[in-house]
């Protein structure tokens, strides 16, 4: 019996150095969780049960189980490279084929979609056709490279203050190209369905007690006949407390995106449309007090054709897609993944396991839902192992495997002795 006894030693020690070794061999494996081998006694069993004083007949190995605890966060230089600071795993597909990580490599394929060092792709919500995120649809991430289509203006919003101690201008009548005919000016870019870049520009001529007409020019034309330099113009009034009374807005919709040509310059329809449901000009805000013209806050809706510039994923998994105009425009959502006993998931390799049994079903959220850890971006979940404990537990193991040998040494020796007998 001890021969067995000490066999089952030697065998419980050398898959305590496997699991040890295996640990130490991927402390520098991003994503990696430590694995921890567990061990119970065996006694012999009989019809009518254990006795008191029964002996046992070595030990077995009852699980390795897998530490989840959480690793270094390490920021690289990659805007794909993806850490989980919490709980969660990341859902990727291998051709249907689902699968589940903490390492976060990721970069993209020849076609765009998100994938991992292996090539499977990274799941999470994707969105229409309209750029709206589809909540709930799981499936491949994608990153869409192509240019984004310009969006014409249609609202300008101002705030502005107009200074209510100038008096009217010298020079009548007005002429944009005599500063001393009008008070102020400021001019906003705004765009057309072709994504052209016009200068919306607005003249201020007081002409009364709490009275101004502002002038408004595109592109040194009148906004809805581009053959013609006499202004769009409407009347300002304020009342005592410098509160704009009206207009709070002027209708800009029957403007004609122009370009000047020729010499010298001509204004002429350049074949693209304003906004079809219309371009407003919002004033609501306006002012007329004791201070120095100013304008405050300006915002219009409008913006040229944009090139991919970069990619931004929040804390929450959002994948943005910033262009070159300025604009951002969100692309998918990246999801993780929690189980009731991430004890229970299957270990397959490549720092990924599977679903089981005894995990439960996977519940799919963005990060920082619920119990959900948050999101990295440009940065990898280092491996938990610590290699000085690590390093301890191979002395253990070895010396246990030393031990369990001796057991064997010394019943081959009472063995021997009695063989020896005469």
């Amino acid at each position: 019996m001890s021969f067995n006894i000490g066999l089952s030693g030697l065998r419980a020690a050398t898959k305590d150095l496997n699991v040890t070794g295996n640990n130490i061999a991927n402390a520098g494996t991003a994503g990696f969780k430590q694995s921890r081998a567990e061990f119970s006694d065996v006694y012999a069993a009989s019809v009518l049960g254990t006795g008191k004083n029964q002996q046992g007949s070595g030990v077995l190995l009852s699980n390795v189980s897998q530490l989840f605890n959480q690793g270094n966060i390490n920021y690289t230089q990659n805007a794909l490279d993806l850490a989980i600071n919490g709980n969660g795993f990341f859902q990727v597909s291998n051709n249907g084929a689902i699968s589940y990580s903490r390492a976060g490599y990721f970069g993209t394929d020849r076609e765009g979609f998100i994938v991992d060092n292996f090539g499977y792709n990274l799941q999470g919500y994707t969105t229409d056709a309209n750029g709206e995120l589809k909540v709930g649809d799981v499936s491949n991430l994608q990153i869409k490279t192509s240019s984004q289509e310009p969006k014409p203006t249609s609202k300008i919003e101002q705030s502005f203050n107009l200074n209510s101690t100038n008096d009217a201008p010298i020079n009548t009548p007005f002429s944009a190209t005599d500063p001393k005919s009008y008070n102020s000016s400021t001019s906003t870019n705004i765009y057309d369905t072709q994504g052209n870049a016009h200068a919306l520009t607005q003249y201020f001529v007081k002409t009364g007690a709490n009275s101004w007409d502002m002038h408004v020019l595109i592109d040194g034309v009148r906004p809805d006949d581009p053959t013609l330099t006499t202004p769009l113009t409407s009347t300002l009034t304020f009342d005592s407390a410098g509160k704009l009374q009206g207009p709070s807005t002027v209708d800009l919709s029957a403007w004609i995106p122009s370009a000047l040509k020729g010499t010298p310059p001509t204004a002429t329809a350049n074949g693209a449309d304003s906004n079809a449901g219309g371009m407003t000009l919002d004033m609501r805000n306006a002012t007329q007090f004791a201070n120095a013209f100013a304008v405050n806050a300006v915002a219009q809706d409008g913006y040229t054709t944009g090139e991919l510039a970069g990619i931004e994923i929040d804390d929450t998994g959002m994948i943005f897609a910033r262009y070159t105009n300025g604009q951002s425009k969100v692309q998918g959502q990246v999801i993780l993944v929690d189980f009731a006993n991430v004890q229970g998931l299957t270990p397959v390799g490549k720092t990924q396991w599977v679903q089981s049994l005894a995990s439960g079903e996977p519940v799919p959220n963005p990060g920082r839902t619920g119990t959900l850890g948050a999101i990295q971006a440009g940065a990898l979940e280092d491996s938990n192992v610590e290699l000085s404990d690590q390093l301890v537990n191979l002395i253990v193991a070895q010396r246990n495997y030393q031990a369990n040998a001796k057991t064997i040494e010394t019943e081959s020796a009472i063995t021997q002795t009695i063989l020896n007998l005469r």
